[in-house]
């Protein structure tokens, strides 16, 4: 077994991964199986490096010293040969002749090197700056200085080369020179400038397209309304078995109720106004692809305490709150109606949206694919983001809204002074779920809904339509199909809900804060592998357990939303289907896009954390 070279608390010089420049590191531990050496920079970052990329500070002064003390000795041998007395005249213009050539091809040679060496400086600082949007690396200041110091111990000797041919010259000729330094500089910022030169036109298109592309998406357009209204109407029938399809189709003028579509409207405008209070604070969103970060007010929680005291003084006041029962599928209707509408307004102000402010997945240059997609990343009216309000704020706390509907709807029905426990647990686990969505309002800004996708149908649809009445499924299967169960059956079941809520949020809430700021002192113990892009890629911790830890903690929540319903019929366990299907999509879309992202590292990473979702099977 190879002995260790260098000890713990040592302080030594360490290659940053990907480059040509060390920085002053201390060792702090050493690993025997993969003989890796752990160095922690002066920033706190801790990485794991092999011995061939750690020198000792010794070495590099060395280096210097050896430089300059060779400088004196070339000096004198020279001039001892110089002033030898048995060469003939003639002799000595010949080899004076010839050394002057071979000293000016050194010199050429040399300031190509320069040339070089200044253009690799140029191009190090100027994708530095393009990545110092995440703290994935040592601190500027410390990183720059040291980088200075390691190119002037390189460029130094070739520089007192340069001293020693310009000053063994015997007749410099100042015109050559000064045309030589003319043409060098010429040549640098002619290279400097190819460098910072603009792509004359960016790829408008993808390679790929998502959801099976213009035919897919063009499906999915009205797949997606058909599936809602499908799940209602079998959720309606006495027997909603797979067997009874189609189900009876309602008159089409019964679907529609204009007064439906008002509270609908005053619900929307509602959480508008709660949204646009000045209560909560400001926080900056990552930044975009220009650069520019944008504002976002945090408050979801807020408008959440102030629907609870409006929905509290409707019911104080006998507001008959089941009345979302018995329209149930009429509301459904007024917001699919609405979504499709916001849709064609996102898509047209969209035409005149600046290039920098598209999605990158929605600029295809395809109608279809980027109506559905969403072609703006972030549309906004004034200070008002559209995406961001319509992520977490009508969609998400009417979920809970429609909920409590269903739990009065069904005291109501079935003549019961309290809830059953079955809907007792199901309100309790996804109003669970909901707030702590809302109180951990700004971890979404991290997410690829708000960072990648643009906002279009899929995500109108998705937040408008989807999440409330399809989330809500198992409360309205539970009011025309009660399921009693036993408390013991209660009880595993809520065990199983917190363990999927305690995965979901510890694993978010960790990628949250790696992201925000990888120094922190808290995220020492983490340990990850550094990326060509400045990020860093987690392989400890949750992150290093499964690749998506956060999925594995929603399909069990979706698995403790379901089982209270009973197995007499699948339908109350679609939500688990089809959660289980659009994390494994999402999770193939983030494997494609991880991949083209990082490249190697990510391969690394994987062959880190092998599993996927689920651990020892996917």
């Amino acid at each position: 077994m190879p002995s260790r070279r260098f000890a713990d608390g040592e302080v030594v010089m360490g290659r940053w991964p990907g480059s040509v420049l060390y920085y002053e590191v201390q060792v702090t531990g050493y690993n025997d199986v993969s003989h890796l050496y752990t160095v922690k920079y002066k920033d706190g970052t801790e990485l794991e490096l092999k011995e061939s990329d750690i020198r000792s500070q010794s070495s590099f002064k060395h280096r210097k010293s050896q430089s300059s003390s060779s400088s004196p000795s070339r000096r004198s041998s020279s001039r001892s040969r110089s002033r030898s007395p048995g060469r003939p005249a003639k002799g000595r213009r010949r080899s004076s002749s010839q050394s002057r050539e071979a000293k000016d091809d050194k010199k050429k040679t040399i300031q190509e090197t320069n040339l070089a060496l200044v253009v690799l400086i140029y191009v190090f600082k100027l994708s530095e700056n393009n990545t110092r949007s995440y703290n994935g690396e040592p601190d500027s200041t410390e990183k720059n200085d040291t980088s200075c110091i390691t190119l002037e111990q390189k460029l130094k000797p070739d520089l007192e080369i340069e001293c020693v041919l310009e000053q063994y010259s015997l007749r410099p000729r100042k015109e050559e020179k000064k045309k030589e330094e003319i043409y060098s500089e010429k040549k640098i910022f002619e290279t400097i400038k190819t460098i910072e030169k603009p792509p004359s036109k960016p790829p408008s298109k993808p390679k790929e397209l998502e959801f099976g592309g213009r035919i897919g998406t063009f499906m999915l357009i009205f797949f997606l309304p058909a599936t809602v209204f499908y799940l209602l109407l079998m959720c309606k029938q006495d027997d909603p078995s797979l067997l009874n399809f189609p189900p009876p189709l309602p008159a089409l003028e019964s679907l529609w109720e204009p007064r439906v579509l008002g509270v609908f409207l005053l619900w929307f405008f509602l959480q508008a106004l709660f949204y646009l209070l000045p209560i909560g604070k400001v926080v900056e969103g990552l930044p975009l692809a220009n650069g520019k970060k944008l504002h976002y007010r945090i408050n979801g929680f807020y408008a959440f305490t102030l629907t609870a005291a409006a929905i509290g003084t409707l019911l104080y006041f006998k507001f008959e709150l089941h009345y979302l029962y018995d329209h149930f599928i009429q509301f459904a209707v007024s917001a699919a109606a609405f979504s499709l509408g916001l849709s064609i307004y996102l898509y047209i102000r969209s035409l005149k949206a600046p290039e920098e402010e598209l999605a990158p997945g929605g600029n295809s240059g395809y109608f279809v694919y980027d109506f559905f997609a969403g072609h703006e990343l972030n549309p906004r009216i004034g200070s008002f983001d559209l995406k961001y309000f319509c992520e977490l704020r009508p969609g998400l706390i009417g979920w809970v809204v429609i909920n409590l509907a269903m739990l009065l709807a069904e005291m109501k029905i079935h003549n019961q002074s309290l809830p059953s426990l079955s809907m007792i647990l199901v309100n309790s686990f996804q109003l669970l779920y909901v707030v702590d969505a809302l109180w951990n309002e700004e971890a979404i800004l991290t997410t690829m809904d708000i960072t990648h996708d643009g906002f279009g149908f899929m995500l109108a649809f998705g937040d408008l339509v989807w999440v409330p009445f399809v989330y809500s499924l198992q409360a309205f299967y539970l009011v025309g199909h009660p399921t009693a169960i036993s408390w013991p059956v209660a009880a595993a079941i809520t065990i199983l809900n917190c363990i999927g809520y305690y995965i979901f949020r510890r694993a978010n809430s960790q990628k949250n804060n790696f992201r925000r700021n990888p120094a922190d002192p808290k995220l020492a113990y983490l340990k990850f592998i550094p990326t060509a892009t400045g990020k860093g890629l987690l392989v400890t911790g949750w992150w290093g357990f499964v690749r998506h830890p956060n999925y594995l903690g929603d399909i069990i929540m979706a698995l403790a939303w379901s089982l209270p319903c009973g197995f007499n019929h699948i339908l109350p366990y679609f939500y688990v289907i089809y959660f289980i299907c659009l994390l494994v999509h999402r999770e193939a879309r983030d494997e494609h896009h991880c991949k083209q992202k990082y490249g190697l590292a990510w391969e690394r990473y994987c062959q880190r954390v092998p599993y996927r979702i689920f651990p020892y099977i996917y």
